[in-house]
Formats: C-alpha cells, structure tokens, sequence
C-alpha cells in the first residue's frame, strides 16, 4: 500500500551549476546534500536535484520538468534571476489564473513559477 510521496528528482549534468541555481538563485531551503544529490524542502515532499550517472538519467536532463513552484513576490524574483543571467523559457506573464514565469537551470531542465 502506497501511503505517500518522499521526493521528485531532477537529473542534471553541471551538479555546481545546479548548486549555483537551486540554492542561491532560487533559494530553495536546503534540506541535505551529498557529492551528487541536493534534496530541498523540509517536512514534506522534496525536490531531489541528482547528478545524472548513467544513459537512462542522462536522456531526462533539458527537459520540462512538470514541476511548478509557488513564489512570493514572483515580479521581485524574476527581475533578480533575470538580472543574474537565467534563462526563461516562458517570460513573466499574467495568465486568468495568475502570474506565471518558466525558468531553465544551467541544464535546461524547465520549472514553472506562479506567484502563491
């Protein structure tokens, strides 16, 4: 019986670029980080951030992930990564349901971003 999820992972090549990303960037709380995996968010479900070491991980790195992150204060955000030199897949919109940005790490791996 399956009673829950422990975490989602994204692979990526530049482990220090993705380290550079996750952690100061979008400053994701950091909850544990080891020589090829970083895991974000304590207490509940974690992102997983792994450093792809084999053909099946390499094929997921630079792709949309699916996954979306809830921001604060999106505009203030997008205009700090915007002027650290992140790249976006999808710029900073109002959309009916809300602000909404898709960002690229160092890898390409895509994350959308809404305003909670």
């Amino acid at each position: 019986m399956v009673t829950g999820m422990k975490n989602v992972v994204v692979f990526v090549r530049d482990f220090d670029g993705a380290k550079r990303f996750y952690k100061e960037q979008l400053q994701l709380p950091l909850v544990q980080e080891s020589q090829a995996i970083m895991e974000f968010f304590p207490g509940g479900v974690a992102l997983g951030v792994a450093l792809a070491m084999h053909d099946d991980a390499l094929k997921l790195v630079g792709r949309h992930t699916g996954i979306t992150l809830t921001v604060k204060d999106i505009d203030k955000l997008c205009r700090q990564l915007t002027a650290d030199g992140v790249q976006f897949a999808e710029p900073l919109e109002t959309t009916p349901w809300g602000k909404m940005a898709v960002v690229k790490d160092p890898d390409g791996n895509q994350f959308a971003l809404v305003e909670a």
